[in-house]
């Protein structure tokens, strides 16, 4: 047996021991309700591709719009039929809005005791003020109260999205002649510094940063305007702002590993990356990438940054005592 097989058949024992655990709770217990709040990075956007996302598995959710979008939370929930658990998933989504138009614009759609919300807002913190948290902060916060307000016991978590090709590689772009990290590294800041006013946050996804480590681990192209590296995927939809179908299916992952708890790499060559059209070997890495994100495993970059600052801890040392 291959090492490639033989990894697809732990993973599908291991699945099979969280599926048979997570039926014995669940076949007695009432469905845990999710409600997703976003735009369109949430609502599988598809940006001139399939429109395989947005459209996926429309009746295994609800849609508070009655607009027939899966989008990531399909996704999500599909994730959680796989492992055995019961989630009642619920969308409220509207393109190119931040969390202020969600509570200005739709507030009684969501006005319920949910168990658990996923919010994610506008994917440069402010439209018009793009890199400001400001307005994600203030939001954020009103938002906890209100959702507070219906269930106390109600688990908040902020989705801090990716880092967009056409900010950082564009001149019209807020992030031009940085990094394509930087983007990343900004709206996370953002995204912390939210959790960090509101206390009522449980905690904040870090979907970006699971991108980030695509890029570090050479699974992913960096730059699609100068052509895509063979061997290498692209994060981003054509118009290379939005996810590609690898993009949405890590923000799922990371999603479901989070909020359920269950290690993304049990899933296996599951139905979701099937459907999507994702190999087994590309959603294997996927998982993994999202498992290692979650756990808090230092991304490769990072690593290389701490090991020459060790090094040069320890030359300047040596030079010291020689001096």
């Amino acid at each position: 047996m291959n090492s490639s097989l033989r990894r697809k058949v732990l993973a599908g024992v291991r699945l099979a021991a969280v599926v048979a655990s997570s039926y014995a709770v669940a076949a007695h217990a009432d469905p845990i309700s999710i409600l997703f709040v976003g735009n369109s990075f949430t609502f599988g956007e598809p940006a001139g591709g399939p429109p395989v996302v947005e459209h996926y598995r429309v009746g295994s959710v609800t849609d508070l719009n009655n607009e027939g979008i899966g989008g990531v939370p399909a996704l999500f929930k599909q994730m959680t039929v796989e492992a055995g658990l019961n989630y009642a998933v619920s969308l409220e989504t509207h393109p190119g809005v931040g969390l202020d138009w969600h509570y200005q614009n739709a507030l009684a759609k969501i006005d319920k005791p949910w168990d658990q919300v996923v919010l994610q807002s506008y994917s440069t913190l402010d439209g018009s003020h793009p890199g400001n948290p400001a307005l994600l902060i203030q939001y954020t916060g009103i938002f906890s109260n209100f959702l507070h307000a219906q269930n106390p016991n109600v688990d908040i978590h902020l989705d801090a999205t990716w880092s967009r090709a056409d900010q950082t590689y564009l001149p019209t772009g807020h992030w031009y002649g940085d990094s394509i990290w930087q983007m990343q590294r900004d709206v996370r800041a953002g995204y912390n510094a939210a959790k960090a006013a509101t206390p009522g946050v449980d905690d904040v996804i870090q979907v970006g940063q699971g991108f980030a480590r695509t890029w570090e681990t050479g699974f992913a192209d960096t730059n699609p305007y100068d052509g895509i590296t063979p061997g290498e995927v692209n994060m981003w939809a054509p118009d290379s702002y939005h996810a590609s179908i690898f993009g949405y299916f890590l923000e799922a992952l990371m999603e479901f590993g989070d909020i359920t708890g269950v290690d993304p790499l049990l899933l296996g060559f599951d139905q979701v990356a099937m459907d999507l059209g994702i190999t087994a070997a590309q959603a294997f890495a996927l998982e993994t990438i999202a498992s290692q994100t979650l756990a808090g495993i230092p991304e490769p970059e990072t690593i290389a940054l701490l090991l020459i600052g060790v090094v040069g801890a320890g030359l300047a040392s040596r030079r010291r005592r020689s001096a």
